[in-house]
Order: structure tokens, then sequence, then C-alpha cells
């Protein structure tokens, strides 16, 4: 059986399990990434801000934990099993090509394509999982994982979550994957500088989180934090990300269609006994 027309065919479908649990650790993320602007100045929360990394980290952990195993009992088979191995391998090894070097990071074009072309669910699971793999290659394991991998499942699953999947091809296609690989590379980076920016103390009291200040006090803060230590970075990202969206996503995007066809996710496994035909049905 193949998918219906017009469909594309998807290795993890989000059901309604699937979708609660993305909007819980959603909801939660937010929180755990804008909690400075969400707390009231002299919140026993802002007293805590020093704690508040670990403790967000390890709820992270828990969350994320909990959407990759209901997702997967939605249907992430064998085959998106070994699908998801191979792309979270090659993103994990492209990541440390470039670190380091002016936010020239080429796994996140690796991630807005196959984010559309298998959808969101496989998006978010590949994200986090690509993540992780890098922070073990890297070395780069800490409390900041956590919310690496979230940002990250947020950042591909968006890109499965984009309009025109069945109909919009080549250039149409490529312009629309560019223009959000751009404004998601810098969504990113901000969502990142939130999760650091509070647990600075007074190393540049100037832009540092003040848990006593107001909210537009500590927006105009973190606007000028994020000027000062990583527009290059995020500009930098986000230019790479749409060169290689441009020069390779045509030959990417008709790599993942047909390996994901041939995977032939949708099609339901079954056992024939000898001499008896198939059934196609």
């Amino acid at each position: 059986m193949t998918a219906a027309a017009g469909r594309p065919a998807r290795p993890v479908p989000v059901g309604p399990r699937s979708l609660a649990a993305l909007s819980l650790v959603s909801a939660v993320g937010v929180s755990a990434f804008g909690w400075p602007f969400l707390a009231p100045p002299g919140s026993a929360l802002n007293a805590h801000a020093q704690d508040a990394p670990w403790l967000f980290a390890g709820l992270l952990v828990l969350l994320v934990a909990v959407v990759a195993a209901t997702i997967s009992e939605s249907g992430l088979g064998a085959k998106a099993v070994a699908m998801l191995g191979v792309l979270a391998a090659t993103g994990a090894a492209l990541r440390p090509i470039g670190a380091g070097t002016a936010g020239l990071e080429p796994m996140f074009f690796l991630m807005v394509l196959s984010g559309r072309v298998l959808g969101p669910g496989f998006g978010f699971v590949l994200g986090a999982v690509t993540m992780f793999a890098s922070a073990l290659l890297t070395g780069g394991v800490g409390p900041w994982l956590p919310f690496q991998m979230l940002a990250m499942g947020w950042f591909t699953m968006g890109a499965g979550l984009l309009p025109g999947a069945a109909r919009a091809r080549g250039r149409t296609e490529l312009a629309l994957l560019s223009l959000y690989g751009f404004l998601a590379a810098f969504a990113y980076g901000t969502a990142m500088n939130m999760a650091g920016w509070p647990f600075m103390g007074a190393l540049a009291s100037g832009v540092a989180f003040d848990p006593d200040g107001t909210v537009p006090g500590n927006l105009a803060r973190f606007v000028a934090y994020c000027v000062a230590t990583s527009l290059g970075w995020d500009l930098g990202r986000a230019v790479v990300t749409v060169v290689l969206t441009l020069a390779l996503g045509p030959a990417v995007l008709k790599a993942l269609r047909r390996a994901t066809r041939r995977a032939a996710f949708e099609t339901a496994v079954t056992f024939e006994t000898a001499g008896q035909p198939a059934d196609h049905r």
C-alpha cells in the first residue's frame, strides 16, 4: 500500500497522544527558556537563578524522553529508526566542521530538509537526537544540552509544519525552505541566548539579567546582550543554511524523497505462506 495520492508518506505519524506530548514539552520548554520574563521581580525563582538551569535541564530531559517514547509508540518502526540513525549520525558529523567559526554550522540545512520531507513528528525526534549525538561527539555535554535538544527539535519540527508539502516543488520550495532556515537560525540562536543569559551573573553588568529589574528593562538588556555577543554568529548560521539549501537542496530533497518512497513507511508488514500470492490491498 502506498501513501494516498498527493500526500507524502510520513515515517512518524503525529497522533493525538504524540500531539499532546509535544504540546506539553513545548509549554514547559517555553517556561524554561522564558522564565526571566515570566517571573515577577523578587520572586523565589529569581532568588535561585543559579540553580534554575539544573532544574530545568533535568525536567527537559525527562519530557523529551516522554515525547520520544510517545512518538515511538505511534509508529517508529525499524525502517524509521534506521533512517533516524543515518540522518542523526550525518548531522552530528556535520556540526563540528564549522563549530567555533562565526556560526558556520552546516548541520542546520540538513535538519531543515529532513524535517520538510519526513514530517514534524520525525523532525522533532531527529533534531533532539542529532544534537545529543553531536554533543557526545564534541564533548559538549552540560546543563545547556537539554535546551539545545529541545530548541533543535523545534527547529526541525517547524520545517515539517511548513505548508505545501504535497504541492510546492522546485524554486518555490527552495525559496520557502531558505526563508524558514534563515529566520529559524536566528530563532534558535535567540532561544539559546535566553537559556544562558540569566546565569552570566556580573560578568557583564550592563547586559546581565537583573533579578530585581522590570520586564521592559530586562528585555532591553537581553536585546543588547544578543547584539553584543551573538548577532554575528547567528547571521553566519543563517547565511550558511540558506546557501547550502539553495546549492544542495534539490539533490538532498530528491534523495530523501526517494529513500522515503523505497522505505514504504506506511506499508504494513505481512507474512505470506509459501506458494500464496502476496496481498497488495
